[in-house]
C-alpha cells in the first residue's frame, strides 16, 4: 500500500517540526515537504503534489485561506485540511468555500489528526467536533444581519495585495510574488481603497488584522 504523501504549511517551525515527528510515527504516511508561508505551499504542492497539505491559516505572504483557494483552483487533486487555533465559524466557513476537505484546531489530537487524513484520502470532509458545533450554530443564526467581511467584499486577488500591503511589502515587492505588474498591483490597491472607503496605509493594515488576513507576528 502507497504511503499517503503529506506537505507540512506552518510559519511556526517548532510547531512544524512537532507535527512532523508525530506524523512520521504513522507507518501508512510520509512527510514530503514543509513550507513557512502561503506562497511555498503553493510552490511545493506544484513540485511534488502531495496528497494533503495540512495547512496554518495565520501564514506571511498568503494566508492558509487564500493558498487553499488556489491550491484548489490550479491542483484539485491536492486535498488540503487546515490545522488552525482559530475556531471562528467565519475562517471555517470561508474554508469551506475556499475549497479546503478538513478542518483541525491544533489542539487536536494525534488520533483525530490521523482520523481526518483518512477522512480526506476517501473524498469525505472532516471537522473537528468543536469546529461542527460552531457551523451548525452559524448557520442556524444566520438569519440575522451580519456585518459583510473581507471575504465578501474584496476579491481573492484584492486580498492577496491587502495582506503583503498590511505586511510592509513595496508595489514591487508584492508584483514580484504574485507575479503581476507594478500598475497592476496600484491598479488593487485603488481599487481596494475604494471599496474599503479606507485610505491610508495604517487604516489598510488595521483593516487586514481585524478580518484576519495576517497576524503580523
Amino acid at each position: 500500500m502507497n504511503k499517503v504523501r503529506i506537505a507540512l504549511a506552518d510559519d511556526h517551525k517548532l510547531f512544524r517540526m512537532g507535527l512532523r515527528q508525530l506524523i512520521e510515527r504513522h507507518p501508512e504516511v510520509s512527510i514530503i515537504g514543509e513550507a513557512a508561508t502561503g506562497l511555498e505551499a503553493i510552490s511545493i504542492a506544484k513540485e511534488y503534489t502531495p496528497d494533503v497539505v495540512l495547512m496554518d491559516i495565520s501564514m506571511p505572504e498568503l494566508n492558509g485561506i487564500e493558498a487553499a483557494r488556489r491550491l484548489h483552483e490550479e491542483l484539485p487533486e491536492v486535498r488540503v485540511v487546515i490545522v488552525s487555533m482559530h475556531s471562528d465559524r467565519r475562517y471555517v466557513l470561508e474554508a469551506l468555500r475556499s475549497g479546503v476537505r478538513g478542518y483541525l484546531l491544533k489542539d487536536s489530537s494525534p488520533e483525530e489528526i490521523f482520523r481526518a487524513i483518512q477522512k480526506v484520502m476517501s473524498n469525505q470532509f472532516y471537522l473537528s467536533p468543536q469546529i461542527n458545533e460552531q457551523v451548525i450554530a452559524g448557520f442556524v443564526q444566520q438569519g440575522g444581519s451580519t456585518a459583510p467581511s473581507a471575504f465578501d467584499i474584496l476579491s481573492g486577488r484584492e486580498r492577496e495585495v491587502l495582506q503583503l500591503l498590511a505586511e510592509g511589502k513595496s508595489t514591487k515587492q508584492i508584483a514580484d510574488l504574485l507575479n503581476l505588474s507594478a500598475k497592476t498591483v496600484e491598479t488593487h490597491r485603488m481599487h481596494i481603497m475604494d471599496k474599503l472607503d479606507l485610505h491610508t496605509l495604517p487604516e489598510l493594515t488595521r483593516y487586514a488584522l481585524r478580518e484576519g488576513l495576517t497576524s503580523l507576528e
